[in-house]
């Protein structure tokens, strides 16, 4: 039988630069809803589950339908989060693979998240895949909210930074190089995200705030995949007009009358 595989989109109220994020309205729906139910069509994903430490949020959830586990507030990181629901969820003790979806972007391509099922199901030797996109201007290059993945021969991820990487001896971003964007999704093999706890914080996790490294400086592999597509994460109040433009795009271009989205 194939591994179960499941989704979980951490989600919470108090984010530093962008408070109450989830519950912002996208073109009459919360930026949480939108990613839910965009996710949900993945085929790649038998279940999908909010998991949050907010009470608001719950009921948000529980509102439209969702399905929602409330997690504890002294969770440090998402990847923690997800790590407690699997302990909390009796009839989570047969899954397999945990797909992490950021609960900011409601514009993913579901493929994409099979795509990042796929590579872990294909790898035996990474405890954890993601995915990546090509990068295609300098302004996207060197903006520190655009974390920056470098990849060996076989897709292994090498590093990850919110600066230029690689910079070269210019410190600019050529456009005769390939950089890659990386996608804040992951998929985990379950006895890995149980384990990830109890890893020690490592220096280029601290100094670069990307949890990732963490797995990368103890030894662990992490498989990449390339994907295309149009994608936005909403990091601050400014991102929503971007994102409903982006959604404004899809829902025409997908509708032979041209409709208005919902």
């Amino acid at each position: 039988m194939k591994p179960k595989v499941i989704g979980i989109i951490p989600a919470r109220y108090a984010s530093t630069r962008f408070p109450g994020k989830p519950l912002v309205p996208i073109l009459g729906k919360s930026l949480i809803q939108r990613t839910y139910e965009n996710a949900l069509s993945c085929t790649a994903l038998e279940e999908l589950i909010v998991a949050t430490d907010d009470q608001r949020i719950f009921d948000h959830v529980k509102g439209f339908g969702g399905r929602v586990v409330m997690t504890s507030e002294n969770c440090p990181t998402g990847t923690d989060r997800l790590a407690e629901v699997l302990r909390k969820e009796a009839s989570l003790k047969n899954v397999e693979l945990v797909m992490n979806v950021q609960g900011d972007e409601p514009c993913l391509d579901p493929a994409v998240i099979s795509s990042v099922v796929k590579a872990l199901q294909d790898h035996s030797e990474a405890v954890m895949s993601t995915a990546i996109t090509p990068i295609h201007s300098s302004e996207e290059a060197h903006n520190p909210n655009v974390v920056k993945c470098v990849i060996d021969s076989s897709h292994f991820a090498l590093y990850f930074s919110r600066a230029l990487i690689p910079a070269g001896r210019t410190l600019k971003y050529q456009p005769v190089h390939l950089y890659y964007r990386h996608l804040g999704l992951y998929a985990y093999r379950r006895e890995f995200l149980l384990h990830y706890a109890e890893l020690a914080s490592t220096p280029l996790q601290q100094v670069e705030d990307l949890e990732q490294l963490k797995v990368l400086e103890h030894g662990y592999k992490i498989i990449t995949v390339k994907v295309s597509g149009e994608s936005m994460d909403v990091n601050a109040p400014e991102d929503i007009k971007k994102v409903e433009q982006i959604l404004c795009k899809q829902n025409t271009s997908s509708s032979p009358a041209g409709s208005a989205p919902a």
